[in-house]
């Protein structure tokens, strides 16, 4: 329906004359009359007192689609570090009803998985802020620390708190009942690996060879890994020379090779191949992952005129490729770019 129109309906609903409408919006009743009829649209800082006075959401003022709707929401998350009290509650309940669709239950998990991490992310700067602030003025507390590595998922001896059994068990039991689904034989396997379990992590790299033997640079990449797995870092080095020598000009190499490096603390190796990753790939809009692990190179290295101009890279190829204008993400890098400067000056 014409937002005009809809506009209009409310409006005598509700018993309002366009005057006393417009003196509510405190604009002229010309303009009422003007979004009637098509003229005009009301300008975007009005629909909140509009959808207030007619008591319903933006939303449904614009008489919207279901599809439209899950659309705005995950924009709205993509525009807006922290959600309003109010604001999570109403989307959060939007979806839970939309679970019992059967045309929509999956897009609504997504898209409530995506609300949840949204707030996770938002509560982690407050936690790293006042986590910080506190260990700074007195380092000998342990609580804080604890607090501030579970939101910057910061590493600690204690392998009953590092080890990634939950997510290993999970995985299994996606690949069992879906033994011809490629992707979680990854995310098992990548779990698999980071624990050391190379046995089992080999049992099922032969499952996604079985599946997905096209995949050549990453079951190399994989073995190579089951290698370091083993502390056979000269078996891995092997495997990774024959793969550049072999298989270089196939998509996803170069990043192999320096994720690979890069892991093994060899950061001067790494940068050459995931600049040249970057440099190589086909797809636009590119991704910026090689751009994030070199800018972490140069802040580990301690680099930091390095890590600004790679920071100035991320922000260009996130508004030119991306057409970002207000997402957090911008936000967030061009803030990094900020205390870049005032800690080069």
């Amino acid at each position: 329906m014409d937002l005009g129109l809809k506009i209009k309906q409310l409006r005598q609903k509700h018993g309002f004359t366009q005057e006393s409408l417009a003196s509510l919006l405190e604009i002229s009743s010309q303009s009422i009359s003007k979004w009637e009829t098509g003229l005009t649209l009301p300008d975007i800082s009005l629909l909140p007192k509009l959808s207030e006075i007619f008591g319903i959401t933006i939303d449904e003022l614009f008489d919207l689609s279901i599809d439209q709707k899950l659309s705005r929401i995950e924009n709205k998350l993509d525009l807006t570090e922290e959600l309003k009290y109010n604001e999570f509650s109403e989307i959060e309940s939007y979806l839970k009803v939309l679970l019992v669709s059967k045309d929509y239950k999956n897009k609504a998990l997504y898209t409530l998985s995506y609300l949840y991490s949204h707030r996770l992310m938002a509560d982690q700067k407050r936690i790293k802020k006042y986590a910080s602030e506190a260990i700074k003025l007195e380092p000998s507390i342990k609580e804080c620390q604890w607090m501030l590595g579970k939101a910057i998922r910061d590493n600690c001896w204690d392998w009953d708190m590092t080890n990634h059994n939950s997510s290993i068990e999970f995985y299994k039991e996606v690949v069992n009942e879906n033994k011809d689904v490629s992707l979680p034989y990854f995310y098992l396997i990548d779990n698999l690996i980071a624990d050391h379990r190379a046995d089992e992590a080999e049992l099922y790299l032969k499952e996604l060879i079985r599946l997905r033997p096209e995949k050549i640079v990453m079951i190399e990449s994989y073995k190579a890994g089951i290698a370091l797995a083993r502390y056979n870092e000269k078996e891995a080095d092997e495997i990774m020379a024959n793969l550049e020598k072999n298989h270089i000009d196939e998509d996803g190499c170069y990043f192999e090779i320096a994720q690979y490096y890069a892991k093994k603390g060899e950061f001067l190796k790494a940068i050459p191949y995931y600049e040249k990753s970057f440099e190589t790939t086909k797809r636009r809009p590119r991704f910026i992952d090689e751009l994030l692990s070199i800018e972490t190179i140069y802040e580990i290295l301690g680099d930091y005129k390095k890590q600004l101009e790679t920071v100035d890279r991320i922000i260009e190829c996130n508004k030119t490729e991306w057409n970002m204008t207000e997402e957090v993400e911008l936000k967030d890098m061009e803030m990094k770019r900020l205390a870049l400067l005032d800690k080069i000056k």
